[in-house]
């Protein structure tokens, strides 16, 4: 079998690595996309050590659109097409809407939402001419809810499920799937690397997901595309909360939802975490 030509974005840590590594089993050729030049080199010797038919670093900001336009042409160059991309990358802030700095508010927009129109705008084109490929973008049962002290990343989530549903109508008759995946909080660096304004450090909500469990359900959605899927199921009774019972989400559920992600035993100095660069170190205190 012709090894699967894949692009993933995130890939250096959380969910990212976790698809990386199942992609890698696989066989596939593997074109890794993250900010972090040596996160991105152990996850490419990993990737090699478990299979994968080749790999290539691209040390990118996929908010940068002419990088990413260079990461698609660079892969297509090697390899002559592109199947299967993931689109992970991602970051988060905490704080209320007033206290985000606005360099931050845009900087989650910036990766979260315009980071995946930056990589399907650009392996769009060639995936369609070939009437064939599979893309799995990465959104969060916050795609679906409110939840206070985290207005961007929210946003962001509202706005990537959005977004693949318009590309879901855009390319149904030409081939190429767009499967959205919706997690609920999963055991990643997402929470410690945020950008946080509220004292307090982020944590996952429970119950909590390994970055597998997760990796597992986007590479099915490759290879079986569907056009949304939750994980846990348990996402639906709050998607059913949000929806049908408003005033008591919004009185009840959501702050709960907003305490169970702090932690409130660790507090947290006011920081930019990974939001601005590929890693600030947080001061806990």
């Amino acid at each position: 079998m012709t090894p699967r030509v894949s692009l993933v974005t995130g890939a250096s840590s959380g969910i990212g690595l976790a698809v990386v590594r199942r992609l890698a089993a696989r066989g596939d050729h593997l074109t890794l996309v993250a900010r972090g030049v040596e996160a991105l080199e152990r996850t490419a010797e990993e990737a090699r050590a478990a299979g994968a038919a080749s790999v290539h670093i691209a040390p990118t900001d996929v908010g940068d659109d002419d990088a990413v336009a260079e990461c698609v042409r660079g892969t297509l160059a090697r390899h002559g097409r592109i199947d299967d991309v993931v689109c992970s990358a991602g970051v988060v802030s905490y704080g209320r809407t007033e206290e985000v700095p606005p360099e931050v508010f845009e900087g989650v927009l910036r990766t979260n939402v315009l980071g995946v129109v930056n990589v399907v705008r650009h392996v769009l084109p060639p995936m369609r001419a070939r009437g064939l490929g599979s893309i799995v973008v990465v959104s969060s049962v916050v795609g679906h809810l409110t939840v206070p002290t985290m207005t961007p990343y929210v946003m962001s989530k509202w706005a990537v499920r959005a977004l693949c549903r318009q590309l879901q109508v855009e390319n149904r008759d030409v081939g190429v799937s767009v499967s959205c995946v919706s997690p609920g909080g999963v055991d990643t660096p997402i929470y410690p690397h945020a950008a946080n304004y509220t004292g307090n450090a982020g944590t996952p909500p429970p119950p909590v997901l390994s970055p597998d469990a997760v990796a597992r359900v986007i590479v099915r959605r490759l290879e079986r595309p569907r056009r949304n899927t939750q994980v846990p199921m348990l996402n639906h009774v709050l998607r059913l909360g949000f929806v049908a019972t408003p005033r008591v989400y919004d009185r009840l559920i959501g702050p709960l939802f907003a305490r169970l992600a702090t932690d409130a035993d660790r507090t947290v100095r006011a920081t930019a975490g990974n939001v601005l660069s590929s890693l600030q170190k947080v001061d806990h205190r």
